[in-house]
């Protein structure tokens, strides 16, 4: 198998099972990002982008694009489990492999605590008898038992959850719609799309900032190119074709949302996070507003979270692996072929920090801050390694690819990190500073970051077998 030849090229043995298609991974990447994941954060949203929630997904998905372009391009190159961290270390530097793997794992890591803890207290709030921490460890639990069945249980379950999540998008969409048809809310308008009363560009990429949070995801398609049946190529176009749905989606239940929220000026300027759920309210009455809200908490607590649980574990499996994390979380079940050790620190450090947050008032907002920060950097980073590994040392001469649409894609972050709140900024310093001790502390402990194993064609016939 030609990914298998790539992996044993680069000094690993195929460890992790082979049985993941096209489909299998564009649902995957559907169900990291939740097609209704604009339920949540609507109303911040809203009121960042000056009203304009329609034209934020939009320039989100477009910065994204050129992203996943740039994805495609280094898993092409390097079709191994790690995503960023191994294309920033193999297509620039292993240290800067290290500090990028560093920036994500603060998206990584903390996206399913800021899943469980939004999907908690929704679930609280419908539920009151029972604590936001008691549902938090029982969403942990039901997620770790099924990711350690194996790759295969997890992709059937998260078919099972998008069907769920789409019915209760398209039943909004077609309440919502009647309603505006019957006159309900403002009527059909592009304001949600611009308006010039409140359009500039800081405060469009101030809202892209938040806007791009329903989008991360799609990224962790890279993360399973071990586990594709179809390797490099098909976790690429996975990547494109699953940003493109979910934007469609995306842009338009904000757009019917925005047009039947009942106080446009009041949610300007407090940014309710039940906006979405109160513009499902004017559409059809409350029945439709507890089935939205039920559906952000169950698709947050279960669905995206199980998928988010798979892509983190890969990511310190991968770290693990090349001795820059500790080896346990290298060590694979040979029963079920998933890094067992990496499933369980990640549902316990899930929580942890989810119950942390629970009695924190800013608990969300600061997560959710923490999140966005890392991503956004590992991406630049991420462009850089396409312009590094393909125009410096390889002399493309492909422009678009490993030029121009790293180079748009890498602008369009740039402006969304300077324009992101300031308290993302000084904790993204903050852990990037934590970063360059650690690995001054590898440095001085002699593990100096060094990527794989020795390649196959340098090997000695017994290892070579052996792997």
């Amino acid at each position: 198998m030609r990914t298998q030849e790539s992996i044993e090229q680069f000094g690993y043995r195929q460890e992790l099972r082979r049985g993941v298609g096209l489909t299998d991974l564009v649902f995957y990447g559907l169900v990291f990002m939740v097609p209704i994941a604009p339920f949540a954060i609507f109303g911040l949203v809203y009121s960042r982008s000056g009203g304009m929630p329609v034209l934020a997904y939009l320039v989100g998905m477009v910065a994204l694009l050129f992203t996943a372009s740039s994805y495609a391009q280094m898993v092409r190159a390097f079709p191994l489990s790690g995503s960023v961290y191994n294309y920033a270390g193999r297509g620039i530097a292993p240290p800067v492999g290290f500090l990028t793997g560093w920036m994500v794992l603060l998206d990584y890591i903390l996206v399913p605590s800021l899943l469980y803890l939004v999907a908690s207290i929704a679930m609280h709030d419908i539920v009151p008898a029972v604590p936001v921490w008691a549902w938090l460890v029982g969403f942990v639990a039901v997620n770790m038992a099924i990711n350690l069945r194996g790759i295969r249980m997890t992709v059937r379950l998260t078919r099972v959850m998008i069907v769920a999540e789409l019915v209760v998008l398209a039943l909004f969409l077609l309440v919502g719609i009647w309603a505006l048809l019957q006159g309900k809310g403002r009527g059909f308008s592009l304001e949600p799309l611009f308006n010039a009363g409140t359009f500039s560009w800081p405060v469009v990429f101030a809202a892209v900032s938040v806007a791009v949070l329903s989008f991360l995801g799609f990224d962790g398609i890279s993360m399973l190119v071990e586990e594709s049946t179809g390797g490099s190529e098909q976790v690429g176009r996975a990547m494109r074709m699953a940003l493109v749905l979910a934007g469609v989606l995306f842009v338009t239940q904000v757009w019917v949302a925005a047009l039947l929220v009942p106080d446009p000026d009041g949610l300007l300027r407090s940014g309710s996070g039940t906006a979405f759920y109160d513009a499902a309210a004017v559409a059809g009455g409350e029945w439709l507003r507890h089935v939205t809200s039920a559906a952000t908490a169950l698709s947050w607590g279960l669905a995206n979270t199980l998928v988010a649980q798979v892509a983190v574990s890969r990511l310190l499996y991968a770290m693990a692996r090349d001795r820059q994390l500790p080896s346990f979380l290298a060590r694979v079940s040979v029963r079920h072929s998933v890094p067992a050790n990496a499933i369980v620190l990640v549902s316990a450090l899930s929580v942890g920090l989810g119950v942390w947050m629970s009695v924190r008032r800013d608990g969300v907002d600061l997560l959710s801050s923490l999140i966005n920060m890392g991503a956004m950097v590992a991406f630049i980073v991420l462009h850089v390694s396409v312009i590094v590994h393909y125009v410096v040392r390889g002399g493309s001469r492909a422009w678009w690819p490993h030029l121009v649409a790293p180079l748009a894609g890498m602008g369009i972050l740039i402006l969304v990190v300077i324009n992101a709140n300031v308290l993302a900024q000084v904790v993204g310093l903050a852990w990037l500073a934590a970063g360059v001790l650690m690995l001054i502390s590898l440095y001085a402990l002699g593990r100096r970051p060094a990527l794989g194993g020795v390649p196959a064609s340098r090997r000695p016939p017994a290892a070579t077998e052996a792997s």
